[in-house]
């Protein structure tokens, strides 16, 4: 079965599990507030070249133990890793004085786009990495701008409903669900803790896009969200996994690798993809201006990318794989999985977060600021 995300465009935002801020033109803003500049990273020299060490920065869920000592054992490099919380953190902390420390950095989407705009990427040599020819076909020109590529798909994945069949037995079908049965609802849903994701939500609900830059949807967007907000318990990224499970909650908007590690462990936790759209995100791979070991970075993309490992991986840690040789050698109950693998209706009405107007950006900001105090 060939998977065939909907067409994305060069210059994207995403969401994962734990971005919470993801303006990029109020993150851009914010940053260059501080003063930093190409200058700043590139005066920090890198750190002395250690051919057996690679510095990883990435999200909890794309790496673990066994993963670190296999790509050892065949490699003779030490893989080390820190967890990055967002995008915004790991642009913070790489400005900050990390740039020195790590070679390979797993930045969402969007935040490739800001990181190379502010010229702290290092163009990917496609020559060097073996699987590109094997990207499903609307991801392969995620990363490239200009031409170039500065990045490397890893995963993918939808926004959507997570919810406690036993709670709600008649499954919900769109973001609508949320306004239809908001009193029965009163303090058992929860909303993301990230600006973009959840006005794409509302957006999506009111028929239009979650790129819009119509200042009228998006003020019919911030009054429907007041219109929910007394009814929702917490905006949260992550806490609201406990509690759903326990049925304290009854439904969490979340990611689909949040609701495909939580089916694992209780059968009574259900995913939908709601009917009038949602965002479609891309975690990606880059090798910043600064990396001190650019060689074993290479070697790292590959390791993980590899069919038979990127495969191994999908059924280990979850996540969906970019690359249709690495889907083939999944077991065709995985590649059935309609959360991993939606139908191609499905991810027609899905959509990839754009680049918005330094305007626009402001005002969500001011309005996610209102609805959260």
């Amino acid at each position: 079965m060939t998977m065939q995300p909907p067409a994305a465009t060069p210059i994207m935002f995403s969401r994962r599990r734990f971005i919470q801020n993801s303006l990029l033109g109020v993150a851009g803003a914010s940053l260059s507030s501080c003063g930093w500049r190409l200058a700043d990273i590139q005066n920090q020299a890198p750190m002395t070249a250690s051919p057996d060490k690679l510095h990883i920065y990435t999200w909890s869920s794309y790496t673990d133990a066994p993963l670190i000592k296999a790509f050892k054992g065949e490699t003779g490099v030490k893989g080390i890793t820190e967890i990055m919380g967002s995008n915004e953190e790991m642009i913070a902390a790489f400005e900050a004085g990390k740039a020195r420390m790590f070679s390979l950095l797993c930045p969402s989407d969007y935040a490739v786009e800001l990181m190379h705009e502010k010229q702290y990427l290092r163009p990917i040599d496609e020559t060097r990495v073996d699987d590109l020819d094997s990207l499903l076909p609307n991801l392969a020109k995620v990363g490239v701008i200009g031409g170039k590529r500065y990045s490397v798909p890893l995963t993918w994945g939808t926004t959507g409903l997570i919810y406690n069949s036993e709670k709600i037995p008649e499954p919900p079908t769109d973001w609508s669900y949320l306004w239809e049965h908001k009193e029965q609802l009163k303090r058992k849903m929860t909303l993301l803790d990230d600006p973009r994701e959840v006005f794409g939500a509302v957006l999506h609900h009111l028929g239009h896009s979650q790129n819009t830059a119509d200042m009228s949807q998006l003020k019919a967007a911030y009054d429907k969200l007041q219109e929910l907000k007394p009814n929702i318990a917490s905006f949260t990224t992550d806490a609201w996994r406990e509690p759903l499970v326990a049925g304290d909650l009854w439904v969490a908007m979340g990611y689909s690798t949040d609701a495909t590690d939580l089916m694992k462990e209780n059968p009574k936790i259900r995913y939908v993809i709601p009917a009038s759209g949602t965002n479609l995100w891309v975690d990606t791979m880059v090798i910043p201006v600064t990396a001190p070991n650019p060689e074993s970075a290479y070697a790292w993309i590959n390791y993980v990318t590899t069919p038979e490992r990127a495969a191994e991986l999908t059924a280990k840690l979850g996540y969906v794989p970019a690359t249709q040789a690495a889907i083939d050698l999944l077991p065709e109950q995985v590649r059935q999985d309609p959360i991993k693998f939606p139908s191609q209706d499905v991810l027609a009405r899905c959509e990839t977060m754009q680049t918005l107007p330094p305007d626009v950006a402001a005002a969500i900001e001011k309005y996610w600021t209102q609805v959260k105090t």
